[in-house]
């Protein structure tokens, strides 16, 4: 009974030696869980009631151990499976690149091999005291922000609450698209009832049906009893539906039938049931583009999106960054027992210049990393650069700019000089031309003669670029019978 109130702790490393010595070492304050890949961690989640709280995680992972591939999309896959999990990399790639990437996809700190069990313990314990914090403040928690687009999301959010009509979130990782969904609830005459949340992309494709609209005993190996599921359980409460690109297509239908007129079938029945449960959706994927390969319904995209809500990236919010910083230093503050650091002009301006790729989420995990280490301190530029994913900055390239737009060209080159080790002016350049190479690409659905007319080059020029670009992991070359 004891070793189920322990926090659940997931341990991903291929190293044997490192999970059992983690394993016998930590397994004595958490509920530990072993897993050696991406492959392994899905399966096992898939088995577990509820995510683990934290996880503990290498970044060199099979089927690449010495690239931090692997690692990187499993710190995504965690995030977008149970956004409240709290990640520790541990990891032998222990260069500042691959930590600043780490922390920006969400982690909320990278520790090199080797290191003493008893400083893991204390990372880990202090992770779970934040994730605490963070959910018993959840529920009294609104929107911060004064910028023009968070005060049109709050004017969306009062308009659409309390109509009964779907909500599509569009917005990118880390954005707070949840914190939408559970706003519009808490607005509508239905917040006195349960907030159900599924994340589309956390479980298994064939158990998605059952789980979304439950089973009859004997419908498949291991249902040994009836059971109800989401929208039976959502009843006339809200049901929010995260990463519903992720939705498998032979089920898009059952769930535009739900949409349409609530009715639904447990799986291994033919009775007919009846919800009311007001849908939200969300997505961080374009999902136009998704229509347009096929992998998503036109009539389902267009039934969700009754109302649509854009949640803005936090680099378009301007001064609200300061906003959001003042408020989770003190938060995260009080939660440790310290005095808040602040920042000196320098770091000010790099904070306001930083385009945190990463948006809130991002933000958070800086603002804890700088309590911890600089609490009561006057936090300086380099300190503060040394949290940030200064290769994930982006110079926004309009074109060919003149006059005052240039001016704001040059300042913002400027800063990406003053901030950005080893700037490589033929990478940048390269990006951009790929940034455009792609788009031309996506607005003519591939086709090169269109796409090179666009781009004002000739065509063989273009294919030439492409297949440079598939050599370097970029977007490949086609067949040269391609249009």
């Amino acid at each position: 009974m004891a070793e189920k109130l322990k926090p659940e702790l997931l341990i991903v490393d291929d190293d044997p030696l490192i999970t059992d010595t983690l394993n016998f070492v930590l397994g004595r304050d958490f509920m530990v869980y072993v897993a050696e890949s991406r492959a392994q961690v899905k399966s096992l989640l898939r088995q577990l009631d509820r995510p683990p709280q934290l996880a503990l995680i290498d970044l060199g992972l099979p089927p690449t151990p010495h690239r931090p591939d692997e690692g990187f999309r499993l710190i995504s896959e965690l995030i977008a499976y149970s956004p409240g999990i709290k990640i520790v990399v541990l990891s032998g790639q222990s260069d500042e690149t691959n930590a600043r990437h780490a922390r920006t996809l969400g982690a909320i700190e990278f520790v090199a091999k080797p290191c003493e069990p008893e400083t893991l313990k204390e990372l880990l314990q202090r992770a779970l005291e934040i994730r605490d914090a963070e959910l018993g403040a959840a529920p009294d928690g609104g929107l911060l922000g004064r910028s023009l687009l968070v005060e049109k999301l709050r004017q969306q959010i009062g308009q659409f609450a309390d109509a009964p009509f779907p909500v599509l979130i569009e917005g990118e990782s880390g954005s707070g698209k949840e914190l939408v969904a559970k706003s519009l609830h808490r607005m509508s005459h239905r917040a006195a009832r349960p907030f159900l949340a599924l994340n589309c992309a956390a479980i298994s494709p064939t158990l998605v049906e059952p789980t979304l609209f439950g089973y009859a005993k004997g419908a498949f190996t291991g249902a040994t009893a009836a059971r109800s599921g989401y929208f039976e359980d959502a009843k006339d409460s809200t049901l929010f539906l995260d990463e519903i690109g992720e939705l498998p297509l032979e089920l898009q239908a059952k769930l535009l039938r739900v949409l349409e007129n609530g009715e639904f079938q447990r799986v291994g029945e033919t009775q007919s049931r009846v919800s009311n449960a007001r849908v939200i959706a969300a997505t961080n994927r374009d999902m136009r583009a998704e229509i347009r390969a096929s992998r998503f319904r036109a009539d389902l995209y267009h039934r969700l999106s009754v109302f649509t809500i854009g949640v803005p990236a936090l680099r378009d919010l301007g001064d609200d960054k300061c906003l959001l910083l003042d408020h989770y230093r003190e938060f995260y503050a009080q939660q440790a027992h310290v005095d808040a650091f602040d920042l000196d002009r320098n770091a000010m301006d790099l904070w306001l210049d930083y385009s945190f790729p990463g948006n809130v989420r991002e933000l958070r995990n800086i603002i804890i990393r700088l309590t911890t280490k600089h609490a009561g301190q006057k936090v300086t530029a380099a300190q503060l650069q040394s949290e940030l994913d200064m290769e994930s900055m982006e110079i926004d390239l309009p074109g060919l700019p003149a006059g005052q737009d240039f001016k704001a060209l040059l300042d913002a080159a400027r800063r990406q000089l003053q901030v950005q080790k080893n700037f490589n002016l033929d990478h940048i350049l390269r990006q951009w031309e790929r940034s455009y190479v792609e788009a031309a690409l996506t607005i003519t659905q591939g086709n090169l003669t269109q796409a090179a007319r666009l781009l004002g080059i000739h065509r063989t020029t273009l294919y030439s670029r492409m297949q440079n670009y598939a050599n370097e992991g970029g977007p490949g070359a086609p067949h040269p019978s391609a249009k």
